[in-house]
């Protein structure tokens, strides 16, 4: 007798506490020793998810709850990971919408939200973080409703389910005078709720791949949810692309489920189960994998094209080779063609000399994240600026416009209805939403958006709150103004020094710090006017024997603007580039020495 089963997803925005809310339903159903170490964030595996708190990948798991198994898939809740999202719903049953007490219903939740209502999927609202000094968990169910309605709920739909949570201490309830005690209520609400998979064991074996990536062991990974049929281990499958053509034949070599975090091998698997299957070289996600009968392809939903691109090259700065291993074409091209093979989101092409390569992405954090993961693999490379992907359609270029929902304190709301209007974007939505805060909607070009994260929490203070989502292409708005001021340029190459830095503070900010190894061409800091400065980082005080009083005090340095990289990205003009080591993010001039800056710029 096959086990009993539900499949549900888990969608939310960003920091709602989606990861978290797993994390403590694991730890709840009894899947760990009394006695075993757990980490927290246990499905945030990768040490860049751990670190910035988001989830870069979806994931599945699973766990036993009255002999049901309940496999649970954590999503992205950052746009640049969308595309991951809406293919991930394909293999839910049934859906969770996580939302915070005191935010609300944000953009990613309702991009996420608007795919689950469209296939049908029948959502729980828990409202989480109930026990925040800012909660107002009630105002959030009414704004949850509102949101439903907005995108065209069925009434099946609207009639959902509503539990107040903390996740982080592991307990929902009903209702907010209950008592606060385990997971428990949700746990038996998703047994009660969520529908059993349809399960049609007769017909042909048919699973649609949904997650696609790379095991050093087994070779590439590729996870979906069986719709019909049944498969053994070692059977003849084929798959097929969404026109039915056939892309390959081969045999299911393994076959796993879901057990927690692991993956268990299985011999027979059937429908409604969510599985992983190793075997096939060229099947990608939105394939169908089938037994050889099948002649029909399943449903599933194209990859969305990126919107943004970079170009990266080998790094030839004078300290090249110096701080990383992994320094030739060859090894960052086998690099990017591996990423491209398994991240579907993003897309490899190269020059005719195969000495760049542009990679493209749906956002400036995606390309971040991969530039980051290289780095901390001992790669060394050269990155361009983010530019923005046009389409040309009927002779007219368009571009890619994005939703930028803005929270802010009421008082900063003028500065940044400004900063964005010089970016080419509309406001279509302005309204008070208490405490003294704004919500601002605009339609914004992407290319608009490039390096706005700093000027916009400069100002607001560090207070404001920004979300994008890509909406649609629109017709080109027109040339928006880049970087105002210039930059500081290094005329040699050595050691920073403080005597130097300290006279060139009142130039501007500085990017470096006393004894930062720098070189002819670097970039060292932002000049205070429009235009570029070299200066010399390395001239120290000149020593004499003659003493005067007030000449020798302790030199007195301002402390250097450090950026990220994706703030570096965004920070760069079209002349210039960043150079990526292991041990340092450096910013750079394209051409090094003074007189080739002078030449590119008369041609």
């Amino acid at each position: 007798m096959p086990q009993e089963l539900r499949n549900i997803a888990i969608i939310a925005h960003v920091d709602h506490g989606k990861t978290t809310l797993i994390d403590s339903i694991m730890k709840q159903s009894g899947m760990f020793r009394d006695n075993q170490s757990v980490s927290e964030r246990l499905m945030d595996s990768g040490d860049l998810e751990k670190e910035r708190g988001i989830t870069i990948l979806a994931k599945p798991t699973s766990i036993n709850w009255r002999d049901v198994r309940i496999n649970i898939i954590d999503t992205p809740g950052h746009a640049d990971f969308g595309g991951e999202v809406e293919r991930v719903l394909h293999m839910a049953d049934g859906v969770i919408l996580l939302t915070d007490a005191a935010e609300g219903p944000m953009p990613q939740t309702k991009f996420v939200l608007g795919k689950a209502l469209a296939l049908g999927l029948r959502p729980i609202v828990i409202i989480n973080k109930v026990d925040r000094a800012d909660g107002r968990p009630l105002e959030v169910v009414e704004e949850v409703f509102d949101l439903f309605v907005a995108l065209d709920a069925n009434e099946f739909q609207l009639d959902f389910p509503v539990l107040y949570a903390s996740g982080r201490d592991g307990w929902c309830i009903t209702e907010l005078i209950n008592e606060r005690l385990s997971l428990e209520p949700l746990l038996d609400l998703i047994l009660e709720y969520v529908p059993r998979p349809k399960q049609d064991l007769h017909a042909p074996f048919a699973m649609l791949a949904t997650l696609l990536d790379s095991d050093q062991f087994l070779g590439r990974c590729l996870t979906g949810k069986v719709l019909q049929g049944t498969a053994k281990i070692n059977e003849q499958v084929c798959s097929l692309d969404l026109n039915g053509g056939i892309i390959e034949r081969g045999r299911l070599t393994k076959l796993m489920h879901f057990e927690g975090t692991r993956r268990v091998p299985v011999d027979r698997v059937e429908a409604g189960d969510i599985i992983c299957i190793a075997g096939l070289a060229k099947t990608s996600v939105s394939d169908t994998i089938c037994n050889v009968e099948q002649k029909h392809p399943l449903q599933s939903t194209p990859i969305d094209p990126p919107t943004m691109s970079v170009t990266i090259t080998v790094n030839d700065s004078p300290f090249a080779g110096k701080e990383g291993k992994k320094v030739t074409s060859t090894m960052i091209r086998q690099r990017l063609l591996a990423e491209a093979e398994t991240n579907v989101a993003i897309t490899f092409s190269e020059s005719e000399k195969k000495d760049s390569f542009e990679i493209g992405g749906r956002g400036e954090l995606q390309l971040g994240v991969l530039i980051e993961t290289m780095r901390r693999e001992g790669f060394e490379l050269t990155v361009s600026r983010p530019r923005v992907l046009y389409k040309q359609e009927k002779g007219q270029r368009l571009e890619p416009i994005e939703e930028v929902i803005v929270d802010v304190d009421s008082e900063y709301s003028s500065a940044v209805i400004d900063s964005l209007n010089r970016r080419k974007a509309e406001m279509s939505d302005m309204r008070e939403v208490g405490a003294g805060k704004t919500r601002l909607t605009f339609f914004a070009p992407s290319r608009g958006l490039i390096g706005f994260q700093s000027k916009f929490l400069t100002d607001t203070r560090g207070t404001g709150v920004i979300n994008r989502l890509f909406h649609n292409y629109a017709n080109y708005k027109g040339d928006i103004p880049g970087r105002r001021n210039g930059v500081l340029i290094s005329n040699d190459t050595g050691h920073a020094v403080a005597y130097a830095l300290f006279n060139l503070q009142d130039r501007g900010v500085m990017f470096i710090s006393h004894q930062t190894p720098v070189y002819q061409g670097m970039i060292v800091g932002e000049h205070n006017r429009d235009n570029d400065l070299e200066v010399n980082v390395l001239k120290g005080k000149k020593l004499t024997n003659v003493r005067a009083s007030g000449t020798d005090d302790a030199v007195s340095l301002s402390p250097p603007r450090n950026l990220s990289l994706e703030e570096m990205m965004a920070y760069l003009n079209q002349d210039e580039l960043l150079e990526v080591t292991p041990m340092a993010l450096r910013l750079r001039k394209q051409y090094l020495l003074s007189h080739e800056r002078k030449k590119a710029a008369r041609n």
